[in-house]
């Protein structure tokens, strides 16, 4: 038996004569199209592809540096002035916009470990290993004697490790064996805060918290201190060192740290029970991080010689850079503008990068700038789509890189794998699984 699963009226869907007008079922409306969705996916493909194609993050190179370059400093209301210290005890003043360097200075004996530029711009800190914090003019465009020479100069009793000015007061913080509040007008630190025995190897000030101190200790530890009070406020044992943290300017109660075990910590200080974000994708230690002026993403250098670019609230980096003569990563910084990353490393070189790979330099047309922000909607559009997370994912890295990256997928797998047979074969509730948010965090000390 015939059976007819669809029922039509023929006169509603053919002609009396040849004389009548073939009806067309479609929607005659001009701004809806039915292969609408295709056509934009095939356009948002060809743009991550063009990305790809045209992303040439290297802008420049700084040299000048006869050691490794340890820590710099970049100016929070200038796109010009820029300070580098290396670890043979120079410092040097650059100007970015015409890439050359304005004066050098042989300031310390031994490391320069740490620099600081003052908010207003006026004059720029320095510490290191002889025991000693100088205070310098800033002016990139006088290169007199008296310009080179420190305007004061506070004496320590034990070498320091950073140094970090107040954002808006006039007062810094260096750490040592404990950290060390400074004021201008007197000789001695104010006031002093340690605990344990061990050494503080950073130590950063809140910016919009005027009393609040983040610092990282070489017994694993992370310390929250108030300058008004005589004790720390919290103090967390994590798996293993951190050897930099940075504050996120626009979510001034979330900091990142970067580790040893390879991998970057996001926390929040009201709840330190565990991170709030592990950032991954480095394959050795992470020696410095800092973040971007709009908070929306941080930069972080390695032992394992890259300079990666995270979203503050991602877990993968978006953007790996690496040259060939380029070594371990020491020290990194955003430029005032958010458009450009500027990392040292132990080659001796200050290196400029693009914090957008593709960004075009040079002056754009208002119709090119229109068909950018076209393409970038349509790449967020699709961004989930396997093919294009695919392309826009894939980094070519050295071979070294990617073998250990291969090596350390095996060995998380291999982990996880144990895991689970541990709890299959154990007693129901005996075995629990722990979130990795958690096992960074050892011990609390309240």
């Amino acid at each position: 038996m015939k059976i007819k699963t669809l029922s039509r009226s023929e006169q509603q869907h053919t002609r009396a004569n040849k004389g009548d007008v073939t009806k067309v079922h479609r929607n005659a409306t001009g701004n809806v199209n039915k292969f609408q969705r295709a056509r934009e996916y095939q356009r948002a493909l060809v743009a991550v592809k063009l990305d790809k194609m045209f992303a040439k993050p290297f802008v420049g190179a700084l040299d000048g540096h006869m050691d490794g370059v340890w820590c710099t400093a970049n100016c929070k209301r200038s796109l010009v002035e820029f300070i580098s210290g290396s670890c043979d005890g120079e410092i040097k003043a650059w100007d970015l916009a015409q890439r050359r360097c304005v004066w050098t200075r042989p300031a310390h004996d031994g490391f320069v470990r740490g620099i600081s530029i003052e908010p207003h711009n006026a004059f720029f800190l320095s510490c290191g290993d002889d025991c000693t914090i100088k205070k310098w003019r800033l002016q990139v465009d006088d290169s007199s004697e008296d310009a080179m020479q420190p305007d004061y100069t506070w004496s320590g009793d034990r070498p320091f490790l950073s140094l970090d000015h107040h954002w808006a007061q006039s007062k810094f913080c260096t750490s040592a064996e404990a950290v060390d509040v400074w004021d201008y007008n007197r000789p001695q630190p104010v006031s002093s805060f340690a605990w344990g025995a061990d050494a503080v190897t950073m130590a950063r000030w809140n910016p919009a918290e005027p009393a609040l101190i983040a610092s990282a200790g070489a017994d694993r530890s992370v310390t929250l201190y108030d300058v008004r009070q005589s004790n720390m406020l919290h103090k967390t044992t994590l798996a293993m060192k951190s050897n930099c943290l940075a504050w996120n300017p626009q979510e001034p109660f979330n900091f990142v740290v970067a580790n040893e075990d390879h991998n970057l910590y996001t926390f929040d200080m009201r709840r330190m029970e565990s991170a709030l974000k592990i950032h991954k994708d480095h394959v050795s230690a992470v020696m410095s991080v800092a973040f971007s002026p709009t908070g929306q993403e941080f930069v972080t250098g390695s032992y394992d010689r890259t300079v990666r670019i995270f979203g503050h609230r991602a877990g993968r980096s978006k953007e790996c850079y690496h040259a060939r003569r380029m070594q371990r990563v020491f020290c990194v910084n955003y430029s005032a503008d958010a458009r450009f990353v500027i990392s040292g490393s132990d080659d001796t070189n200050l290196r400029i990068w693009k914090a957008d790979a593709n960004e075009s330099l040079g002056p754009r047309a208002s119709r090119e700038i229109r068909s950018r922000e076209y393409r970038d909607a349509l790449k967020n559009k699709f961004a989930h789509m396997p093919e294009i997370r695919k392309i826009a994912k894939r980094r070519h890295t050295p071979k070294a890189i990617h073998k250990a990256t291969v090596q350390e997928r095996e060995s998380n797998e291999r982990q996880r794998r144990k895991t689970e047979n541990r709890i299959k074969h154990s007693r129901p509730g005996t075995v629990k699984r722990e979130a990795q948010r958690q096992q960074v965090v050892v011990k609390k000390h309240d």
